[in-house]
């Protein structure tokens, strides 16, 4: 399975694009979808629409796992990091992938088995798991790869529990 983890952002889109067989990962690609800050809103929503696009068709991807929102403060913030996502949920859309959203706890427990783990932990978690030599940067792109990484355990727990069930 094919798996694209995506960190969703108005400035920065983490992405990293896993392969996930067995209980083997392979990292096919990762990086960061990058707007200019001077930019008009449309325009940066244009860029993170194609880039996610392009993304998607390029690996043939399988399935999305993507952050829920979550803020605290900045309500302007939070509303234009919202209309990135929304334009990423359309592009998975558009390209008939399926989508699984996952909270910043639950991918933290995908990875570190804890979900109250601080950002480094999660991020050494991520450089193990897929045997990188460095910790991935910016911090988007292994958050990103975290939530891959969060949901092929998700996706093997769901099968083995129909599985089990008999459905």
């Amino acid at each position: 399975m094919i798996i694209l983890g995506i960190d969703p952002g108005i400035a920065i889109v983490g992405y990293g694009v896993i392969e996930y067989k067995g209980n083997n990962f392979r990292v096919i690609d990762y990086g960061a979808i990058t707007t200019p800050a001077h930019t008009d809103l449309t325009t940066r929503l244009e860029m993170v629409y194609k880039g996610v696009d392009t993304i998607i068709k390029s690996y043939d991807i399988d399935e999305v796992g993507i952050e829920e929102l979550f803020f605290n403060k900045n309500v302007k913030t939070a509303i234009t990091v919202a209309q990135a996502r929304g334009v990423t949920l359309l592009a998975c859309a558009h390209n008939n992938v399926p989508i699984y959203e996952y909270t910043p706890p639950q991918i933290k427990q995908g990875v570190c088995g804890y979900g109250r783990a601080d950002k480094v932990r999660v991020q050494k978690s991520v450089t193990s798991f897929l045997k990188l030599k460095k910790v991935p940067k910016p911090d988007d792109v292994a958050d990103a790869l975290a939530i891959a990484i969060c949901h092929a355990h998700a996706n093997k727990l769901d099968k083995t529990l129909r599985n089990i069930q008999g459905l």
